[in-house]
Formats: structure tokens, sequence, C-alpha cells
């Protein structure tokens, strides 16, 4: 129930007569491991959707330069609407006029685990470490690996949004590669570019 009614910002913003994004009926498969999935969207701003599974719901962040690889690069993160489950198959052109119109690729996706801790270092839900403004996990993706933060900077008031930073672990996994140009960036699902599949209409098979 908790998840369904999370996700009623979400099904606000869109007419599932017109956008082929899932509408979340389902509620998707939850795994022993959560998922993650990272989009590139190519929307009235070009942005990385940077999702990961909590309570039945991917929770959501606008990341404007992307996620990165090196630990000196703090990613601006902004959150938007929990999205179903299903959405981390989510690949392929919202039409104009439509909610966040424009081309979607899944450029990461894998599974995480939870590395959140309280003071006294014992571990801490995702789901409260998220309230609390402070999570911290390790990625197992296709591209993005090893541990990352995310950190609340600014709360939801005064009229300004609420923002966070997404910075990655100073560990094994870390590099100085940066994030990929999201124009020449590749699909992790279907190989194809985000102009590969705006020129397609959508179709990525």
């Amino acid at each position: 129930m908790a998840a369904r009614q999370s996700l009623t910002e979400y099904r606000r913003r869109r007419d599932f007569s017109k956008t082929a994004e899932p509408k979340g009926d389902t509620g998707g498969e939850t795994s022993a491991r959560p998922s993650f999935v990272v989009q590139i969207h190519d929307a009235s701003a070009l942005h990385f959707d940077f999702r990961l599974e909590v309570d039945g719901v991917l929770k959501s962040w606008a990341i404007p330069k992307g996620p990165s690889s090196d630990p000196h690069d703090k990613r601006l993160a902004m959150p938007t609407e929990d999205h179903p489950l299903e959405y981390r198959e989510f690949e392929g052109v919202i039409e104009s006029g439509e909610y966040g119109a424009g081309t979607v690729i899944v450029w990461d996706e894998g599974t995480y685990r939870n590395l959140s801790t309280d003071r006294h270092d014992e571990p801490v839900p995702l789901a409260d470490a998220l309230e609390h403004g402070h999570a911290s996990f390790w990625l197992n993706g296709r591209k993005l690996h090893g541990g990352y933060a995310l950190t609340r900077i600014r709360a939801d008031r005064g009229g300004e949004r609420e923002a966070w930073l997404l910075v990655k672990h100073a560990d094994e996994r870390a590099s100085a590669h940066g994030t990929p140009d999201p124009w020449r960036a590749r699909s992790a699902r279907s190989g194809h570019t985000l102009k590969q599949v705006a020129a397609s209409g959508g179709e990525t098979s």
C-alpha cells in the first residue's frame, strides 16, 4: 500500500494513454538484492536520472552532470518523484507535450548493497538513512562499481528545493575517469545511443 501511495505524484503527472512509461500497476519484481538504474534523459535539459530501489519503489534524483567514478567530483542531485520498479527497464521516447518529453536510455543497471550505519556503526535501513539525510551504498553495475554516498545539502523549505550531493567513495573501484559524454554513451540494455533511440522512435530491439 505504501509503495502505491508514493507513486501518486508520478501518476498524476502522466497521461498513460499517451506515454509508454509504465504505470506501475503490477508492483514490479523485488529481489534479495535491491536494484539501481541510471538513465540518460534528453528532456528540456539533458541529465542523468539516478534511481535506487527502496521499499518497493525507485527513489529518484536528477543529476545534471551524471554519476562520477572520481571521488573528487561532487555531483548535484535533485530529488524527483518516486518511480515504479518497472521503470528500471524503460527506454524509449516520451512524446512531445508529455511530462518529461524526450529520449531515455538505460545507461547503467545492477544491484546495490546498503552500507549506511549510525554513529555507533550499527546498520541503518536505507529508507531511514535517506530520511536522515545521508546514505551510503555499494553499487554492482555494468559501469558503476564501488561505494557511493548521497548527502542532503539543502532542505525543501523557504521556497528552495531540496538538494543532495552524490559522491564516490575513495575505494578500490574509484578512478579519475569521471562521467562519459552522454551523447556518445551507449545503453546497457540495447547498446544504442540517445540519437539512435530517438531516430528509431523508441524502438530499441
